[in-house]
């Protein structure tokens, strides 16, 4: 069976299909549709021996156990084959969508159910490479948060896992987990990795430093551009650079997007050496399998001089640092990517890939009292914290948010928002698709940072009960404490104003309306809170407030429509009267209808009257 045909199937023929071949058939139908496909293939490719592909997109790479085992399917047009091996292949695993437990409607596209449940429920999956359709364009940031929440309406409650206790052992030079992007997976041995969302948000840039950093010496490190990963849109994001890769050093304080800050420097992989976002010509293009060499050269006074090898070439040196820059912080080697794997080369008993400049160290290779330790992470959950921002679009939550950030450096909250993944674009990609892309993949991040010890905060509007009940029961065994930014009415608007101003987003009346009509505020619950703080109006306050919001957004929103079932059951039975009459001996004529070429006359017209209305209509259209 071809693929084409495949596509054509509808979830329930899916399902059924799916329940002959003895697996699981439940699921949106693009896990159901790469279920089927590949256990088709399994059958198909289990007499001739050949490679099978894990989904109608994708197909499985193998590779050589000494790479970077980045075992994400890429596009199955440039899929080579390799020689098998048992690595384990972590890519596919966070680019799925859980079978049962999740937050998303496990309906098909067919339950009718689709604008409840958002734009996830669609057949491709994640809206990945979906034509956004013209009402969606520009609804922005709270549109797609919204839509997000009310999947959470139908969700089952999730099963917090097992926790583990992490141990680190901090003599071991390798990625840290702690101190990268939650969308960056790295592989099991510590030494790759590649973006988590590659195929869903292939404009994502993730970043990723090592664990240990330099303060003193000549010392350095190299890192191979594994492989790029081709993803299925890349026809429709013509405006953006299909992959990418900096690599370089930074200080431990610094944004994770490798060359955006000040003391943070990057080669380029498009030729060029970045710092404090400013770009310039430097060093040549990288291309799959080059490998760059990263070189710190401290003075005895706190100087350091970084320089850059390609392929063992000198591209020369591309940053002079002085003693009072640093301020004796040390550097640590820094890794972002996008749209392709890496491999750092960390084992200190291995040879060079190329040879250094002559007195240079490999990192790997220093001995323990040479290297410093970056933070080392929370061993437990009982020692991390979880802050659930509860407030409406524009009132102020995410520079709460980020002000609380700045005053608590030591906590290192990592902020969970839509803002902070489009952050991660830096360029390229349209801001109306990454939205929705964005959105949907942060309902996956909350769910890996519940199972990765750490402190975040969880910048959405979070107005509904459902979907605060369902990420705060996530994250049992944090400590948990809601933060509700609820202003005077005056003030939100006020703050709304300049948040359109700002970002360009205009938000419709109507959706406001129905947004206040949905909003609730949270109450004190033990089993789920530890911790809720009012920071703007007080709690009695806010809530009288919002009683009052309510009842004039329910005056002003217009009445909903209401179908007249009697009609609608006589419709659907009877045949449409602009239908053909029932002979094969037909012809049309455009705006005249139906010609009957017997008699060489013309069917009558009849006028949308009785039996014919707009069934399709809904006062809900255009409405959140």
């Amino acid at each position: 069976m071809k693929l084409a045909e495949i596509k054509k199937l509808k979830v329930a023929e899916l399902r059924s299909r799916l329940k002959e071949l003895g697996l699981d058939n439940k699921g949106l139908k693009a896990e159901l549709l790469g279920r089927l496909w590949s256990a088709l293939e399994t059958q198909q490719c289990g007499s001739n021996g050949s490679p099978t592909p894990t989904s109608p997109e994708e197909s499985t790479d193998r590779h050589d156990p000494s790479s970077c085992p980045p075992g994400g399917a890429a596009a199955a047009a440039v899929a080579e084959q390799r020689e098998p091996d048992n690595s384990r292949e972590y890519a596919d695993s966070a680019t799925q969508t859980e079978g049962d437990s999740g937050p998303p409607s496990r309906r098909g596209p067919e339950s009718g159910s689709g604008s409840e449940c958002g734009p996830g429920n669609q057949a491709q999956g994640w809206g990945a490479g979906r034509p956004v359709s013209s009402e969606e364009m520009g609804r922005g940031r709270a549109f797609y948060e919204f839509k997000e929440e009310m999947r959470y309406k139908r969700a089952k409650s999730p099963q917090p896992p097992v926790e583990r206790e992490v141990m680190e052992e901090e003599d071991e030079v390798k990625l840290d987990a702690y101190n990268s992007h939650l969308h960056f997976e790295g592989g099991p041995d510590g030494a790759c990795g590649q973006p988590r969302f590659w195929a869903r948000f292939p404009s994502l840039w993730s970043g990723c430093r090592l664990t240990h950093g330099v303060l003193q010496g000549k010392v350095g490190f190299e890192v191979r551009l594994e492989r790029k990963l081709l993803p299925t849109q890349l026809e429709e994001q013509e405006d953006m650079d299909p992959c990418g890769l900096r690599v370089g050093w930074s200080t431990a304080n610094t944004s994770l997007l490798l060359g955006e800050d000040e003391l943070s420097f990057a080669y380029d992989g498009r030729g060029k050496k970045v710092s404090g976002g400013k770009e310039e010509a430097f060093g040549e293009l990288l291309s799959e399998g080059d490998i760059v060499g990263c070189y710190a050269s401290f003075s005895t006074d706190g100087a350091v001089e970084l320089s850059f090898h390609k392929n063992g070439r000198l591209m020369g040196e591309a940053f002079s640092l002085e003693a009072s820059v640093l301020l004796c912080r040390p550097l640590v080697p820094h890794v972002l990517c996008k749209s392709c794997s890496v491999r750092v080369l960390l084992d200190p008993k291995a040879a060079p890939w190329y040879p250094g400049p002559p007195g240079f160290t490999p990192l790997a290779a220093l001995s323990g009292g040479q290297r410093v330790r970056t933070t080392l992470p929370p061993t437990c959950k009982a020692q991390c914290e979880v802050l659930l921002m509860v407030g409406l679009p524009g009132s102020g939550k995410s520079h709460w948010a980020r002000t609380h950030m700045k005053q608590h450096p030591e906590e290192r909250y990592k902020l969970l928002g839509t803002e902070e993944l489009l952050a991660c674009m830096i360029s390229g990609g349209r801001r109306d698709s990454a939205l929705q892309q964005a959105s949907q993949c942060l309902a996956e991040l909350i769910k890996i940072a519940a199972q990765t010890p750490g402190n975040y905060i969880l910048d959405q509007c979070n107005i509904l009960f459902s979907a605060r009940r369902h990420k705060l029961q996530l994250f049992t065994g944090f400590r948990r404490r809601a933060v509700v930014v609820f202003p005077s009415a005056n003030e939100w608007k006020r703050r709304l104003s300049l948040h359109r101003m700002s970002d360009g987003e205009q938000i419709p009346e109507t959706a406001l309306l129905k947004l206040q009509v949905s909003c609730s505020l949270p109450e004190q619950c033990g089993d789920l809170l530890e911790e809720l703080q009012y920071v703007e109006l007080p709690q009695d306050e806010a809530r009288t407030l919002l009683e009052e919001n309510r009842d004039e957004a329910r005056r002003l929103l217009p009445p909903v429509p209401k179908q007249d079932k009697k009609k609608s059951r006589l419709q659907k039975k009877r045949a449409h009267p602009l239908g053909p009459p029932p002979s094969h001996r037909i012809q049309w004529t455009g705006r005249h209808g139906w010609k009957d070429t017997r008699h060489n006359q013309q069917q009558p017209r009849y006028e949308q009257g009785g039996y014919y209305r707009d069934v399709g209509y809904s006062g809900n259209e255009g409405y959140w």
